[in-house]
């Protein structure tokens, strides 16, 4: 049996340039991200190695360098990038993520928008 690690990294703040409008991509905003991933950590319990670990160091990096380094016009590109490249590097079972947007061009009151992407292994066509 294997043991099946969740990590989660909760409410990180980074500022970008992705939205729709043009205002959005010249002045940026901030981002709020939280970011879940599950991975076989059978090696990792029982080295009590940090390489035998998907590091959630390094999974911030990603987020960041995503979010910091591109521009997207939606929330779901940005989350599928996000979540793409995870897949490259790492081979996890289930990845979620939420990215809210608390400064939206909304004529009304509200504390943000948020988008939430999720990919599970079971469902990969590939």
């Amino acid at each position: 049996m294997s043991n099946i690690a969740t990590i989660r990294l909760c409410n990180l703040i980074f500022y970008g340039y992705h939205g729709a409008l043009a205002e959005e991509n010249s002045l940026g905003q901030r981002f709020e991200i939280d970011l879940e991933y599950q991975f076989d950590c059978d090696r990792a319990v029982n080295t009590d190695q940090l390489r035998e670990t998907i590091s959630y160091t390094d999974i911030y990096d990603i987020i960041q360098e995503t979010v910091s380094q591109n521009q997207f016009k939606l929330l779901e590109t940005l989350g599928n990038c996000i979540i793409k490249t995870i897949r490259e590097k790492y081979t996890v079972f289930s990845i979620r993520i939420k990215i809210r947007k608390p400064s939206v061009p909304i004529p009304g009151v509200l504390d943000y928008v948020e988008v939430e992407l999720s990919w599970c292994s079971a469902a990969d066509d590939s």
